[in-house]
């Protein structure tokens, strides 16, 4: 009887990450979620996967400090081996993250560092930790950000972050290969979360910017991004590598 496939999203506890954890839970997959501090709001996210059939855990992970990372693997390892009877998972997914809405010339070296290091430096050696996890012909997918394509007022730090992780994916999917490992980025738009402060659900002036500048004529949603993820994680996706996805509704065309 073949086994269930397994997916780790980081920052899976609200917000974006939250619905790409339940929308893959949906494609049959069980879902371990990572969560930051808010341990009641991951454990919601669990007994909503649970209430579907699929199984699901969370584990607390800082992703900016890498020192903590392989004893978050230790006990994912300890988790897959009691829980699942196996000992590797099929997808990552690279979501959790902060925001930041200032002024280049009011940011601060403090502020730069904590994008770089979640953002980055973050996932580039969680990726890395990761890989003996990995079954070979796995996915991995980074969440990036359509600021990297266009450009909004003060994120002049997290979005140049978001575009050093975009190049990173087109690495990882060539020097993975001979794993059959895939890698892809999916690039949100505006979408109404309290990422950032929540300035995309509260900031009028911000959304009917956006809104005058999207095709489909709105605001994203959180439930437009997490199919997206989903689909990469199903066997219709497996020849998509090295490619950004951008799920903005067309904005800024």
């Amino acid at each position: 009887m073949p086994k269930n496939k397994i997916a780790v999203v980081t920052g899976g506890s609200r917000g974006l990450g939250k619905d790409m954890a339940i929308n893959i839970a949906k494609k049959g997959i069980d879902v371990i979620i990572t969560y930051h501090s808010n341990k009641s709001a991951a454990d919601k996210v669990v007994a909503e996967i649970g209430n579907m059939g699929r199984l699901a855990y969370a584990l607390q992970l800082d992703t900016a400090n890498i020192n903590s990372f392989d004893e978050f693997f230790s006990q994912l390892s300890t988790y897959l081996k009691t829980e699942t009877a196996q000992e590797k998972f099929d997808f990552l997914i690279n979501n959790a993250g902060t925001g930041i809405y200032q002024p280049f010339i009011e940011t601060t070296e403090e502020q730069f560092d904590e994008m770089v290091n979640v953002h980055f430096k973050g996932v580039y050696f969680l990726t890395q930790k990761a890989l003996p996890y990995l079954n070979d012909g796995s996915r991995i997918i980074n969440i990036s950000s359509g600021l990297t394509r266009f450009t909004f007022p003060n994120s002049s730090a997290y979005a140049p972050a978001k575009a050093a992780v975009e190049v990173f994916t087109r690495y990882l999917a060539k020097e993975l290969a001979h794993r059959k490992i895939t890698a892809n980025v999916v690039a949100p738009g505006a979408v109404a979360t309290d990422f950032g402060g929540g300035e995309n659900k509260t900031n009028e002036q911000k959304r009917k910017a956006v809104t005058a500048a999207t095709a489909l004529g709105r605001v994203g949603e959180p439930d437009d991004i997490g199919g997206v993820v989903a689909f990469l994680c199903t066997e219709d996706a497996r020849w998509i590598n090295g490619q950004r996805i951008e799920a903005s509704g067309g904005i800024l065309l």
